[in-house]
């Protein structure tokens, strides 16, 4: 073996050689893939930021104990995310894919919609009771939103139980909404990826389970920690600097492989705690130490929340998706109390990737729940997704009866053609926002599926200001000027449209507006004077809102992520 190649615990081939491999495989497909933010806050504790060039919303991080290791990570994530779409789960992919051979995957099935019944031979009468426990879900509801097309049906994608090897239907709609990137890996083999992807599952159940319970950790020996000197010596250096750290055993008694490296702040009294997991004791400390400092300098660990007495605070589904995506959420006061849930257990479980992937199938099932593995090998390295129905989902099952993105194909065909619309269909798009209840807050590219040009005011409209334009359309000068308001309060749009609200909702409330002109001009300026006039005439009734187009051709953003996914699947 040549002095050259670096191999880690848990791969199967050098990191050389998987680098160069994965590199080679994103260039043949035409992505040009740059590295940037390269960090090293202490010893042996690397991150990286790829990104997509001619794409940049495609990109991934990486972290690990080399530089090699964090190059490694990142390529396999950018991989991952490839192969499994995630990297187009929220958007709308444009009539013309949805009209393609495929719209997902050559492997999906399209199950016909009958009624309110869910098609037979999607999912398994386990799953429906799982995911539909009321039976209070329509079939319509799982049209996702990549094609909104009903006509079509349902777009399921086939996932193997493990325990049995039976093929289950699973709609995309169910993936999308439940589960974003959980349980997705790529690795050198499928036994290595499909490790890595169940441990971070178990990563991410403990760690949901300890913030939702305020259970309070073991804390691991110094001489444990001294086993893994590299690791030992980092978390040295970040005591050394005036931080906190504090590390714990998070197997809950030695049922599941994780453990969590919690930073405290005195500068601003915060705290971070981030989660590891692996079969191998090593390798889980070494991933919750450069989870912790993945993306951030020593002088960027400020700004995190100090910790919460109210425990439904912590528990509440939005303060858990926070720790799913950056693990800067709230943490109870029960984690750092000094009378721990659990015995301090010294647990390790490494083997072979093999053995290691029976492991943790034999760890998940025990705790009384199935596996469900999707293969991804389309772009040459080996890529799959994961579902454990009640271990793996990162939004509760409530949110697909009541949050579900499917909600934005009711409205998209309008939206694409807004600026043509007529007066009765302004009106049905108007009664529709009512009925489907979004809250006035919602971003409308993120309902529609939308990538907005930064500078078009797509990228700033909310619900809001989309019922304001509506109801001042039909006339409702009263809900036109409470939305005016609401819109110029809310803010997170620019100054300059602001006033153009602010002056709307004075030339609405006030009784012969036009006695009031000088004083509008000089308080919000004379050209918010009149775009607002320019509103209530209808001259330009939506704002410079342009068409959109049924493929969003008017968004150069949309367009470019929509021609990564052509390169992606060569179509």
């Amino acid at each position: 073996m040549s002095n050259t190649e670096h191999f880690i615990p848990g791969k199967d081939a050098p990191l050389e050689t998987s680098i160069s491999r994965l590199q080679g495989l994103l260039a043949a497909r035409g992505f040009a893939v740059e590295e940037r933010s390269w960090l090293n806050p202490v010893a042996d504790c690397w991150s990286v930021h790829l990104y997509d060039r001619d794409c940049p919303m495609l990109f991934s991080n990486g972290k690990g104990g080399s530089r090699l290791a964090a190059l490694a990570s990142a390529l396999g994530e950018f991989i991952e995310r490839l192969s499994c779409n995630h990297y187009w789960t929220h958007y709308h992919l444009g009539e013309a894919l949805a009209k393609h051979a495929f719209s997902v995957s050559p492997t999906e099935r399209w199950f016909p919609i009958d009624g309110d019944e869910w098609p037979e031979g999607l999912l398994s009468a386990e799953l429906r009771a799982f995911y539909n426990p009321d039976d209070s879900i329509p079939a319509s509801t799982l049209v996702e939103q990549n094609t909104g097309n009903a006509e079509r049906g349902i777009c399921a994608l086939p996932l193997v139980r493990q325990r049995d090897g039976e093929t289950v239907w699973f709609p995309v709609n169910v993936i999308g909404n439940l589960y974003l990137s959980n349980g997705l890996a790529a690795g050198n083999t499928a036994p290595e990826a499909r490790a890595q992807s169940l441990s971070e599952i178990l990563e991410r159940y403990v760690k949901f389970r300890v913030l939702r319970e305020g259970l309070c950790l073991p804390q691991i020996p110094p001489e444990v920690i001294a086993r893994t000197p590299r690791i030992a010596a980092g978390i040295a250096e970040l005591r050394a600097a005036g931080f906190g750290i504090r590390v714990s055993d998070a197997s809950l008694g030695g049922q599941f492989p994780v453990l969590v490296v919690t930073l405290l702040n005195p500068r601003d009294h915060g705290c971070y705690a981030s989660f590891g997991a692996h079969p191998c004791f090593e390798v889980a400390l070494e991933r919750a130490l450069t989870e912790l400092l993945q993306g951030r300098a020593l002088d960027a660990l400020d700004g995190f929340p100090a910790p919460g007495f109210d425990l439904e605070e912590v528990a509440d589904p939005q303060n858990l998706e926070i720790h799913f995506v950056d693990s800067s959420g709230v943490i109870s006061w029960n984690f750092f109390g000094e009378d721990p849930d659990f015995e301090f257990c010294d647990w390790n479980h490494s083997g072979s990737t093999r053995e290691e992937f029976a492991w943790l199938v034999r760890c998940i099932e025990e705790a009384g729940h199935d596996i469900y593995i999707a293969d991804f090998e389309h772009l040459g390295a080996y890529a799959c997704r994961i579902l454990v129905p009640g271990m793996s989902e990162v939004y509760p099952v409530e949110e697909l009866e009541w949050e579900n993105s499917s909600r934005g194909n009711a409205i998209r065909p309008a939206l694409a053609r807004l600026p043509e619309l007529g007066e009765e269909e302004c009106a049905a798009l108007l009664d529709t926002l009512d009925e489907l209840e979004f809250a006035d807050e919602r971003l409308v590219s993120e309902v529609i599926g939308l990538a907005p040009d930064a500078d078009s005011p797509w990228a700033s409209l909310r619900i809001g200001e989309l019922k304001t334009l509506l109801a001042l359309r039909q006339g409702d000068n009263e809900a036109a000027a409470d939305g005016s308001a609401w819109v110029a309060q809310f803010g997170q749009i620019a100054e300059a449209r602001s006033c153009v609200y602010r002056a709307l909702e004075a030339l609405l409330r006030l009784p012969e507006a036009g006695r009031f002109d000088v004083t509008i001009a000089v308080l919000y300026g004379f050209e918010a004077l009149a775009k607002a006039r320019a509103l209530i005439a209808g001259e330009d009734p939506f704002f410079g809102l342009g068409a959109l187009g049924p493929n969003f051709e008017a968004s150069a953003k949309h367009q470019a992520l929509l021609a990564e996914y052509r390169k992606l699947w060569q179509i």
